[in-house]
């Protein structure tokens, strides 16, 4: 049989040991995914000053910029050519920024979170100091398409309007990485 002092300090040992998992599970229940898996932490229920929202990526050759309340991730300078959808997809599914594949014309959606509406009277309602170059203004192709075979969705980034038109149209292309791969 076995002392009962050494039954106590195993026991103590299997309760701290409990008592400390416990505490990290309640920790990592805690935080959300991205918080565990990025140094960076992003979440869509907030607003972050600009100089705190985007992020400009050393690692990436600071050719991409995080954007911390999407977790989007940017090509800091988008091209000033314009093409039509199919091209502009395409466009994005062969470069590389920083070093690195897999980029995609973004969604609509995603492309509107890059407004700031407080914005106006300007050439693209991006926040006030956005890290962001080759001056992008004009219109942006989503990949966002209609019903219809034939028409997709657009952003006019000087005044948040969103229109729909044919996909031989010739707009600009804006890369993103991450999020939704899904053509919404």
């Amino acid at each position: 049989m076995e002392p009962k002092r050494s039954r106590i300090i195993k026991g103590a040992i299997f309760t701290s040991a409990l008592a400390f998992y416990v505490g990290l599970v309640d920790v990592g229940q805690a935080q959300s995914a991205s918080d565990r898996s990025s140094p960076y932490v992003v979440s869509w229920n907030r607003t972050l000053p600009t100089e705190a929202r985007f992020i400009v990526l050393a690692n990436f050759d600071n050719e991409a910029v995080l954007d911390q309340d999407t977790g989007l991730l940017w090509e800091r300078s988008p091209a000033k050519t314009r093409t039509d959808w199919k091209a502009a997809k395409s466009a994005c599914l062969n470069k590389t920024i920083g070093g690195q594949r897999g980029w995609r014309l973004p969604s609509i959606v995603e492309l509107t979170s890059l407004l700031d509406p407080s914005v106006q009277d300007s050439d693209a309602m991006l926040p006030s100091g956005h890290p962001f170059l080759n001056n992008p203004s004009g219109f942006y192709w989503s990949a966002s398409a209609d019903g219809e075979s034939s028409k997709a969705w657009h952003l006019h980034l000087s005044n948040g309007h969103v229109h729909i038109t044919g996909k031989t149209s010739a707009f600009k292309v804006w890369c993103v990485r991450g999020g939704s791969t899904a053509d919404q």
